[in-house]
């Protein structure tokens, strides 16, 4: 069996308005600092298979057809053999 960790996040030409009002919230509680904030997705799947080859192609088909929007969206996971 295998732990996917699945990040989802905007493309970096993608307006992210969410993450615009929480720099804005960072920056009224004093962290100046903050330049940027993205906000994304991110879920833990277990696939249940000893072949780690499926379960990256599987992660990867899961995404591609429903957790994420390849328009405006990228992904990346990674796997993690659990018991």
């Amino acid at each position: 069996m295998f732990l996917a960790r699945v990040y989802v996040t905007l493309k970096p030409a993608v307006n992210d308005p969410q993450g615009l009002t929480v720099m804005g919230g960072l920056h009224s509680l004093g962290y100046e600092t903050v330049e940027d904030v993205r906000i994304g997705k991110y879920l833990e799947i277990r696939v249940d298979t000893e072949d780690q080859a499926q379960a990256e192609n599987d992660v990867a088909g899961m995404c591609d057809r429903l957790l994420a929007n390849p328009v405006i969206e990228d992904y990346r996971f990674t796997l993690e053999r659990i018991e």
